[in-house]
């Protein structure tokens, strides 16, 4: 092989070898989060979300269309803590409520990958159902700003104590779905009949 053949194979080969980089960059970038519709329902209270207020969730699985919509950022880390959470989850997202037009009203597009994102738990706001909550935000300096004014501490993604994303009213349905139907039967056995 002549060294002119040569050099223009090797350019080839390198130029192949950077688009196979880019097919695999991008197979491993997570899905774009979904906005939130007036259609999204809570995965564990089946209550539709915008009649909730505070921090919104969803998971998005690899394999299906929907995404799995959470009424509140703790119900969206419990999922992720319990047993049976499905090993399938493709990306997660919560609001970022540096973002958000008003604890009311957090917002339809303006989500945050989940363990990027900074919670603060503790703090004197309540998400669904007057739970306690785990409020995210992008930025650590938006969290350490709304726990200087609301209370709390601010937290990763695992820092989120499992106990704590599954224990309390918050997350009482997703501690019962850990839970099998065999343990669920026992604790509420049917009425006896005389």
């Amino acid at each position: 092989m002549k060294r002119r053949d040569v050099v223009p194979l090797a350019a080839l080969l390198a130029l192949a070898s950077l688009a196979g980089c880019d097919d695999e960059q991008a197979a491993a970038a997570p899905p774009p989060p979904a906005a939130l519709t007036g259609d999204a329902v809570g995965h564990f209270c089946g209550m539709t979300l915008v009649e909730h207020a505070g921090p919104k969730g969803q998971a998005l699985l690899r394999g299906e269309a929907q995404p799995v919509w959470f009424s509140s950022a703790r119900d969206t880390i419990a999922y992720t803590r319990l047993a049976e959470s499905p090993r399938n989850i493709a990306a997660l997202y919560v609001s970022d409520m540096a973002k958000a037009e008003s604890w009311d009203d957090p917002g339809a597009t303006n989500w945050v990958d989940a363990h990027r994102a900074f919670f603060v738990l503790g703090s004197d706001r309540r998400g669904g159902m007057g739970a306690e909550e785990a409020v995210p935000f992008s930025e650590r300096s938006a969290a350490e700003r709304f726990a200087a004014e609301h209370g709390g501490r601010v937290l990763t993604f695992d820092e989120v104590p499992r106990d704590w994303a599954l224990g309390g009213e918050a997350a009482g349905a997703a501690a019962a779905a850990e839970r099998g139907p065999g343990e669920r039967a026992a604790e509420h056995p049917p009425p006896h009949s005389h």
